[in-house]
């Protein structure tokens, strides 16, 4: 796989470094192959740190300026101004102090990018449909008004992740929402197989939209659907490899 970096970027982030990362460009090999920046997976240490480096530096930052935390499935945020002493369990991260990039992992979850660029504080969050259901989104937007940001001129940015028409549910998973809000319903479509589909950046445009974000969009691109490009949990659960990799979301002051 070439070693030249695929960078996903957002014009509404224009002005705050960022990006999300494709599996373009990487060190990793097999069913890694490319650019695997997760350290849970079972690939290669040396390779997955060979990539972390490259992700750095496309940031503009040390490898060990490129911060990130133990992912969970939570709504919980934590608020860093270094690197973290000691794993810190969290699903998303925000930040006033320039320098440093906080990043989050996925393979079909979402990574959202957070910014107040006129307050100076950034936020990246990883939101699958647990996370995003249980406030994880408002929680990011609540941290960084701890900051000093203004949710108002806040914007967020949904990068690559599983979209509608690959994302089948089952019965009590849409139950599960509609008995949240039944105006949730919505977000649920019938598939081919006469199952449900959900939306999952649709519902969480709505949640970030409702928490009162100046700006919020997604990207437009599923990583269930490109290979070369993306990293997907249910794609290698389909084809019943034993591991897969994780793309890097990062963003930086």
């Amino acid at each position: 796989m070439a070693t030249t970096l695929e960078i996903l970027t957002s014009p509404a982030l224009n002005g705050v470094r960022h990006g999300f990362f494709t599996r373009r460009g990487g060190a990793s090999s097999g069913i890694f192959s490319g650019l695997n920046c997760g350290p849970g997976s079972s690939d290669q240490s040396e390779a997955v740190r060979t990539n972390r480096a490259r992700a750095a530096d496309a940031l503009g930052v040390a490898p060990e300026a490129l911060l990130g935390v133990n992912q969970v499935h939570s709504p919980d945020v934590a608020t860093l101004d270094g690197p973290p002493v000691g794993p810190i369990e969290a699903d998303a991260i925000v930040t006033a102090t320039p320098g440093v990039a906080i990043s989050v992992l996925t393979a079909d979850c979402q990574p959202v990018l957070f910014a107040d660029a006129k307050a100076g504080v950034i936020g990246a969050a990883h939101a699958g449909w647990r996370g995003a259901l249980e406030g994880v989104l408002e929680n990011t937007l609540d941290a960084m008004e701890a900051l000093g940001a203004h949710r108002e001129d806040t914007v967020a940015v949904i990068g690559p992740c599983i979209s509608v028409h690959a994302y089948e549910v089952g019965e009590e998973f849409m139950e599960r929402f509609i008995i949240e809000d039944p105006a949730y319903a919505r977000f649920f479509s019938g598939g081919p197989s006469g199952k449900p589909h959900f939306d999952l950046p649709s519902f969480s445009l709505d949640r970030l939209r409702a928490a009162g974000v100046g700006q919020a969009e997604w990207i437009r691109q599923c990583t269930y659907r490109d290979p070369d490009r993306f990293y997907s949990y249910r794609r290698t659960t389909h084809a019943g490899e034993v591991d897969y990799g994780r793309l890097i979301s990062a963003i930086r002051l």
